[in-house]
Order: C-alpha cells, then sequence, then structure tokens
C-alpha cells in the first residue's frame, strides 16, 4: 500500500511539471506576452470632473472622460480628422481649446527628443504647423498666444495671432552655446531639459544660457550599414574637468530687453532649477555649489535682474535636487522638502525664507509631492510611512494634523490628482501582482475599477509561479539588509539550487520593494529552469534615511560590494543554496557592482554579467560624480580603490561584459579600458558590443538577443 501511494505522488508530481507551460524569452521580451495595463497621456481637465487619455494603435487619439462614471463622453480629436496625422503626445493650453501636437519624435538622449509640431484649435477646427523642421521643447505661453520652441540652441516663439515667427535668442550654436535648452549633464544629473519658462502674466521669458565651448568633446562613431561611419561629437564633462559656464537671462516680451539675473558667483555653481512666483513675477532660482553640499534659494526681480537670498541648506554629505517648491496660490508662502531631520520630510516657509513648520515627521520618507489644495489647505503626498519596500498616498493639513492614508492595498501605490484634488487615479502593483488603476475620491474611497491588467492576470494563469518573497538579515557589521527571493517552481528544500543575485545598488535606489518587476517574468523563466533568484538592497540605497543614503560618500562601491558579499555569504549558509554556484548580475550601476562583487569577492561568487558597467569614476560625469565622490584631484583614492579597471589581478570565474557602442551616458569607453586591462592582466572573460546602441540597449530584436545572450551565459556557468 506504501509503495503504490508512493507511486501516485511520483506520477502526479511528474504531470504536474510536464504539464507546466514554459515561459519563453520570444513571449517575454519580442511579443510582449507579459505587459501590464498603463493609462497612457493621463490629464486632468480644468473643470476636476473630465480627463483625457491618448489612445494608440492604427489611429491616435485623444478621448475625454469622466471621473464619475470612467464613461467616455468624447474623442477630442482623432488622427483620422487631421489627415491621419498621428501623434505621440499632446498638450493642452490653459483654456484647453488649443492642443500642441508632437508628431514625428527623435530621441536624442534620455529625456530630451525634437518632432514636428502642430497646434489644432478645437472651436475651428482648425490645424497650424508651427514650423518645417523638427523642433524642440515647444509650449504655449500662458496667455495661448504664442506657441515657444527651441531650434538649433536658439528660442523662438510663433505667434498664433498672425503667424508670425520671431527669434528670442542669437547665440546658439551647436556644441558651443545652447539657449534654452540644457546641455548634456543637466538633462542626465538633474533631469532639466526645458531650459526656459514663461511667467504666468506672459511678460516674461526666463532662459538659461550655457557656454559649453571649454567643455571636453566625447565622440562616438555611429555605423548604420554605412561604407564609413558618421561620428556624433557632443560635449560630455568628466569628473574633475570643465563645465558649462550657465547664466540665466528674462527676456522682456514687450520691451525686448534681455535682463541678466544676478545670481553667478565667481567659485563652481550649478543652477539645476527656476520656478515663477504665481502673482508677483518674481523669479526664485536655486544655486548649488560644485560639491553639491550647500544649496541656496535665491528671488530675482526680473526688471533689474537684483537677487536675494531666501534661505539655505548645508548638508555635510550632499543635496539632493527636487521639484518640490509650490508656491502658494497668493505667493504668501512656500511648501519645499527637505532630509535635513534625516529623513525626506515636507516644510512650510515664509516667502522671505523663514521657516512656519516642519508638516511631516517621522523615521520615514517623503517619497512624492503630488501638490496642495490650496482651498482646503490639504496637502497630498506619498509616503513609505509602513515600510521601506511599500508606498501608500497620504493627505495632511497644512498644519500637519488630520494626517490620513488614502489608499487601501498594500503594495505600491503611485497617484494622479485632478486639477481640484477630489479625486485620483491610483496605479497599484505589489511583488506578485501586475498593475490596478483605480479611481478614488480625496477620503480614500474606491469609486471605480479603470484597468485591472485583465489580459495578463489571465495570461499568467495558465502558468506555474513561484512566489517572490521577502527577508531580512543582519551583515557582519550589525547591518540589517532587505532583500528578496523567488524559489524555483517545485522547490524542494532537501535539494542545492544555484543563485542568481541582480544587484543595482546605486545611491538612493531600491531594487526591494513591493511592487511588479519589469523582470519578473524573466526571473519566472529561470525559476522554472531550477534557479533561485534574489535581490538585496545594500547601504547607500533608499527609502531608509539620509544616513543609510549617504554612508557610502566618498567611496562609491566599498560598502556596497561588502553587503553584496555578505549577502552571498547569508545564502551560501542557507541548506538548499549551492554555495559553488551563485552568480551576480547588473546594469549600469549595476554592472559596476556586479564586477566588483567578482573581483572582490570571487570566494562567494562564481559568475558575474555586467551590463554596461562603469569600470572607473574618472570616466564619468561630474555632476553624478562628484556628488558622491568629490573630484579626483580631491578624492584619488575614493575614485581607484573601487574602480573595477584597477582590480582585474583578482579575476577568478566567469565574467561577462555587455556594453553598446552610442551609449552616450556610460561610454563603451568603459568596457573597452575594462578590457584592455584583462587582457594585460591575461584574464578570459567573455565580450559582446551592441553596435549603434545606446545605454538601453534595445530596438526590434535586440531586447531578446541581449537575454538570450545572458541566459545562456547563466545555463552554462551556473
Amino acid at each position: 500500500m506504501k509503495l503504490q501511494l508512493t507511486f501516485i505522488i511520483f506520477i502526479t508530481t511528474l504531470s504536474v511539471v510536464f504539464s507546466q507551460k514554459r515561459i519563453t524569452k520570444e513571449d517575454i521580451f519580442l511579443n510582449q506576452k507579459f505587459n501590464q495595463d498603463w493609462v497612457f497621456g493621463l490629464n486632468s481637465m480644468n473643470d476636476g470632473v473630465h480627463y483625457t487619455t491618448l489612445k494608440s494603435g492604427d489611429t491616435t487619439a485623444i478621448e475625454k472622460f469622466s471621473y464619475e462614471n470612467l464613461e467616455k463622453v468624447q474623442t477630442v480629436l482623432n488622427s483620422s480628422d487631421i489627415q491621419d496625422l498621428n501623434f505621440s503626445n499632446y498638450k493642452f493650453n490653459k483654456n484647453e481649446n488649443l492642443i500642441l501636437l508632437e508628431t514625428e519624435t527623435e530621441n536624442i538622449y534620455r529625456y530630451s527628443k525634437k518632432s514636428i509640431f502642430y497646434v489644432y484649435n478645437t472651436n475651428k477646427q482648425e490645424l497650424i504647423k508651427i514650423f518645417d523642421k523638427k523642433i524642440r521643447l515647444a509650449d504655449f505661453s500662458p496667455n495661448s498666444k504664442f506657441v515657444s520652441y527651441v531650434y538649433r540652441n536658439n528660442i523662438y516663439t510663433y505667434n498664433l495671432e498672425n503667424g508670425r515667427t520671431e527669434k528670442i535668442t542669437h547665440k546658439g550654436l551647436p556644441n558651443k552655446i545652447i539657449c534654452g535648452a540644457t546641455d548634456w549633464v543637466y538633462e542626465e544629473e538633474f533631469a532639466l531639459v526645458q531650459g526656459y519658462q514663461w511667467s504666468p502674466n506672459s511678460e516674461y521669458i526666463a532662459y538659461y544660457i550655457f557656454d559649453e565651448s571649454k567643455v571636453e568633446e566625447f565622440s562616438m562613431d555611429i555605423f548604420k550599414g554605412g561604407l564609413y561611419p558618421s561620428q556624433e561629437r557632443f560635449k560630455y564633462p568628466k569628473a574633475g574637468q570643465k563645465n558649462s559656464k550657465v547664466q540665466i537671462n528674462i527676456f522682456n516680451t514687450k520691451t525686448k530687453e534681455n535682463i541678466v539675473a544676478n545670481v553667478n558667483k565667481k567659485t563652481e555653481h550649478y543652477l539645476p532649477r527656476i520656478k515663477w512666483t504665481n502673482q508677483t513675477n518674481q523669479l526664485f532660482i536655486q544655486r548649488l555649489n560644485r560639491h553639491q553640499n550647500h544649496l541656496e534659494l535665491l528671488s530675482v526681480n526680473p526688471t533689474n535682474g537684483n537677487a536675494k537670498l531666501i534661505f539655505e541648506e548645508k548638508d555635510k554629505y550632499y543635496i539632493d535636487i527636487h521639484d518640490n517648491l509650490t508656491f502658494y496660490k497668493d505667493d504668501s508662502g512656500f511648501l519645499w522638502t527637505s532630509e535635513k531631520d534625516g529623513y525626506n520630510h515636507i516644510y512650510l516657509f515664509q516667502m522671505n525664507g523663514k521657516e512656519r513648520r516642519q508638516i511631516t515627521k517621522g523615521k520615514w520618507e517623503v517619497t512624492q509631492f503630488y501638490g496642495y489644495d490650496d482651498v482646503n489647505k490639504i496637502l497630498y503626498y506619498q509616503s513609505n510611512e509602513e515600510s521601506p519596500l511599500e508606498k501608500d498616498i497620504y493627505r495632511i493639513n497644512v498644519w500637519g494634523r488630520s494626517k490620513q492614508k488614502l489608499s487601501s492595498e498594500k503594495g505600491t501605490n503611485n497617484a494622479s490628482f485632478s486639477k481640484n484634488y477630489s479625486l485620483f487615479i491610483n496605479t497599484h502593483s505589489n511583488a506578485n501582482s501586475p498593475n490596478t488603476i483605480n479611481l478614488y475620491n480625496k477620503k480614500g474611497e474606491i469609486l471605480n475599477t479603470i484597468k485591472n491588467s485583465d489580459k495578463l492576470r489571465e495570461t499568467l494563469k495558465s502558468y506555474n509561479l513561484t512566489k517572490k518573497d521577502f527577508f531580512t538579515f543582519k551583515t557582519n557589521d550589525g547591518i540589517k539588509l532587505n532583500g528578496w527571493m523567488m524559489k524555483p517552481t517545485n522547490f524542494d528544500e532537501s535539494k542545492k539550487y544555484p543563485v542568481l543575485m541582480y544587484v543595482y545598488g546605486g545611491p538612493g535606489s531600491q531594487t526591494v520593494t513591493n511592487s511588479w518587476d519589469r523582470h519578473y517574468m524573466w526571473y519566472q523563466m529561470l525559476c522554472q529552469q531550477g534557479y533561485i533568484v534574489v535581490s538585496i538592497d545594500n547601504r547607500g540605497t533608499g527609502g531608509r534615511g539620509s544616513e543609510f543614503k549617504k554612508c557610502t560618500y566618498k567611496e562609491l562601491g566599498k560598502l556596497e560590494t561588502i553587503d553584496q558579499i555578505e549577502g552571498a555569504k547569508y545564502l551560501a549558509k542557507q541548506s538548499y543554496v549551492d554555495k559553488q554556484k551563485i552568480g551576480i548580475w547588473g546594469w549600469s550601476y549595476g554592472g559596476y557592482m556586479s564586477s566588483l562583487c567578482l573581483l572582490k569577492g570571487h570566494e562567494y561568487f562564481n559568475t558575474a554579467i555586467a551590463v554596461a558597467p562603469v569600470t572607473n569614476w574618472r570616466f564619468y560625469d561630474t555632476i553624478y560624480t562628484e556628488r558622491y565622490m568629490q573630484t579626483p584631484e580631491e578624492n584619488a583614492d575614493g575614485y581607484d580603490l573601487n574602480s573595477p579597471i584597477n582590480h582585474v589581478d583578482s579575476l577568478k570565474g566567469n565574467y561577462f561584459l555587455v556594453h553598446g557602442s552610442a551609449d552616450d551616458n556610460v561610454h563603451v569607453q568603459n568596457t573597452y579600458e575594462m578590457v584592455d586591462a584583462l587582457v594585460k592582466a591575461n584574464k578570459q572573460f567573455e565580450l559582446f558590443i551592441y553596435p549603434d546602441k545606446n545605454h538601453g540597449i534595445y530596438g526590434g530584436n535586440t531586447r531578446l538577443h541581449l537575454f538570450t545572450q545572458i541566459t545562456d551565459f547563466i545555463t552554462k556557468n551556473l
């Protein structure tokens, strides 16, 4: 009887194994079979009771919905109505009777792009082309009389009433002077792309001028199948080198005068943000020293350019730039976020810079500030108050009282509020469940479900998926670290399994959150093949306060690598882990980390995959690198002791380097110099270069090809 029961269990187990549907790389990376739902082009209308979205497909359309019942009330514009002109983005003017349409878009760098722009008049049903060539940063003036834009590094305005174009600036020259846009490093590291802003009364345009003539150029060969490659050259300031000289001008649209904002100092600095007040037409400018540990907020008079200091912040490490300067409607005060008490929180200031109160408090972080309801004196924000792994939506009054959690489901919640803050659309996911997009009211009540990733949920039912589980452990230094683990399908604790760790690990980042992972199905595929997949957030990552995040200052890679090695040690002690087969992979900062882990921790790791890695911090840009490391001249050991290129003699195990040849961010120079060092040290490794691919390495079959290579390397070595 016992033998018969054992046989039945064996047959049942075998049946489960062979009936399990296999996840394929083609379905993940090519067929997009596991895409979750999103709402694209979400825009709250002025009335607060309607919103618009962008529908794409054979035709594109702007569709208007009712918040109350989620029913479509109108197709505002369909591409079939305008000679099948497909548009990829749209923007309403202040009165919502004009729509700026973006077509034929071409990406430049991470955020920047150029497009052909049109304006559609909904009243006249009239389409106007702004310019015959691709332009950048098109925007309506607040009074809707003009569309401003940047072309060949100069600012222009197009008069919507008479069709005339006026050139506002005249100094712009490629790779020398930029007016109205930003240089590469401001775009990448301050996420500042639009280098100009209209004043609310449409009388002034404040704009940046970047003089990058003294900045060194970086060049990349672009092949595109031609007989000879072309060369892309752009200004890229590497750590310790010269930055652009930056100034801010204010153009008076009536008098045509240019006023220089008197905010420059003799010492090197950055001007990472500008913002106009609502009523008083004062321009607020943030000024940051080159070490990025002293931030000043300045108020500039647009009539004469005179500036006065409103307040300043200093930090013993560095200050992160944000967009959370919010003025009261009547300019009687402003809201600001700061880490000055050790955690990121919201503060209220008078317009003269005097602090009135700290509104949010606690050993947790405000992770996003959504806005301020001036009528009801209520602030809306996202925070990780319940756990560094969770994100919830909250409201609190301006006196720091009557706090209420509005989101109802554990996991990661991201809100988009209506303009009057009476409603919000919440996008929620957790570690094992894709997006659900719900409509909430301001009391935190769910009114309706907009999308639920139903197609994906139905698809997932046909697979026997494992679960992503969270865990914590303490390192030998007594540091508590968070991690997640995905075990093989039909996991057997008596067996030993190979482990693949995923790392990013950079300052303020997090990979261990209760949210749907874009690589979730690839990890599920690896679990089907008998691997354990793990990720651990090391010291230096976000969500746990300023000290935890900034403790890696001046020594990037040191503590992070120690913690990842500690993670491998912890895993090796688990009875079900094959300690001889622990691998690690990462991209960008994660590629830097995976390289260091194999080189410094080869006793615990036998395999590493590094995609687009930094191999020497001296090769990376000024703003990012110096924020955490100061300059190479000031901190040579910090740069050299933790750069993978200086540890190639320690290589033991299997190392795979991957890079795109047209990576404008982490230059392929990093990989080529690493290859040279490895060859000099007579170390064997594998290498693959993707011609003409940037830091994202995507397009066509590229992602499928990349992850096929990564999977094959894992299979061969783990």
